[in-house]
């Protein structure tokens, strides 16, 4: 085992970090507290090729690996989660769905659009009444000749209103059954396809959500990836790599927030020396460290299991679960070694804080988690 980033990871690290800090850390507060979904930025992105991270570069991608693309999530996650999570939802769910189940007509299509940062793209399952509980969805999708007539809502989706196209799970058969539903990708500007309500969040203020809306669109056969049927078995795998993505997004965070706790535990003096001398500051530096490495590890774990195609399910589930509870472990800490100051918004640490909370819910909450990795195990 080598735990060091070989060229290409540290090269890549230390050009997302420019990137960062050029580009997005003097907009980070403007973006949050107006929820402003940058494009323009994912399109600079798209031209740097970490729109499409995973996609081969005969599709116009960079044709990298799961290790690389968990660095570049971690580090722009560590400087503003927002986008972070904007990328990780346009890579690892809309852009790596048609990449996995699309024929070779619909990658040509759509990949280099998506890979480039031209298009960005939306992914959607959930919906109002139906967020654990996928199979319940009530949005449908009847046939009509060599169209599809869908009709519902999607709910909390990334990039539904700016996104070009989305990648949709909608029922074609019996309400819970799991092969009664079929994904389907649908171009902006498609009669009958709308976003609605812009959610106003506690924290991810940057990255957009909204709703998709479904008004007898009508849709072209051609359009549906893999077989009628086989939609939630699609997303359910498509959900495996995403838990990747939101694993590198919690760990950016959990990074970000420890840095700037320490950099103030550093700075900070209370009776004539620094705060991170006292045992109760650095032992809960100590804690965060030590938590930071095992989520990192684990995540590292996953990725060469995905790479390598693997069974990684059960190492997915856990990278995610463990790295989003420390995430909002080591936020919470954050703010207490800041005192006073890390309520305010001068300090970077509130805003870990408040984004931190998403990981735990976003692409399956830490109780499905648990749910996913108690089933692996027993069928061990």
């Amino acid at each position: 085992m080598n735990f060091e980033y070989n060229e290409t990871q540290a090269m890549i690290a230390q050009s997302i970090r420019d990137f960062a800090e050029q580009h997005i850390r003097p907009h980070i507060m403007e973006w949050d507290e107006a929820q402003i979904f940058p494009v323009d930025l994912f399109k600079k992105l798209g031209e740097m090729g970490y729109m499409g991270v995973l996609v081969p570069e005969e599709y116009g991608g960079s044709g990298l690996g799961y290790h690389e693309y968990i660095t570049i999530v971690e580090e722009i996650s560590k400087v503003d989660s927002s986008i972070g999570l904007s990328v990780a939802a346009h890579n690892s769910l809309c852009t790596n769905h048609i990449l996995t189940f699309a024929n070779e007509e619909q990658k040509k299509r759509w990949l280099p659009k998506l890979a480039t940062g031209e298009w960005i793209g939306a992914w959607g399952l959930t919906e109002h009444n139906t967020g654990s509980d996928a199979g319940g969805m009530a949005t449908t999708a009847v046939k009509d000749g060599d169209d599809w007539i869908i009709n519902g809502a999607k709910n909390f989706i990334t990039h539904a209103i700016s996104g070009n196209v989305a990648v949709v799970i909608v029922r074609t058969g019996e309400k819970g059954d799991s092969r009664g539903m079929t994904a389907f990708v649908i171009e902006k500007g498609t009669p009958g396809f709308s976003s609605g309500k812009k959610e106003n969040k506690l924290g991810m203020r940057a990255s957009e959500t909204a709703e998709l809306i479904f008004d007898n669109c009508r849709v072209s056969d051609a359009n549906r990836l893999g077989e009628v049927g086989e939609g939630f078995i699609q997303a359910m795998k498509v959900l495996d790599g995403g838990r990747i993505s939101i694993g590198a997004l919690s760990l950016g965070i959990a990074k970000g927030a420890y840095e700037a706790a320490l950099k103030y535990s550093k700075e900070r003096v209370q009776f004539g020396k620094p705060i991170s001398e006292f045992q109760a500051i650095g032992f809960k530096l100590a804690d965060m460290a030590t938590e930071i490495e095992c989520s990192e590890l684990l995540l590292h774990k996953a990725a060469f299991l995905k790479n390598n195609n693997k069974p990684m399910t059960k190492a997915g589930a856990m990278a995610k679960m463990y790295a989003s509870e420390v995430c909002v472990k080591v936020s919470t800490e954050a703010i207490q070694i800041h005192g006073g100051y890390g309520y305010t918004k001068d300090f970077p640490v509130e805003k870990f804080y408040r984004d931190s909370k998403l990981c735990t819910i976003g692409e399956g909450t830490t109780e499905i988690q648990k749910l996913v990795i108690s089933r692996n195990i027993l069928r061990d």
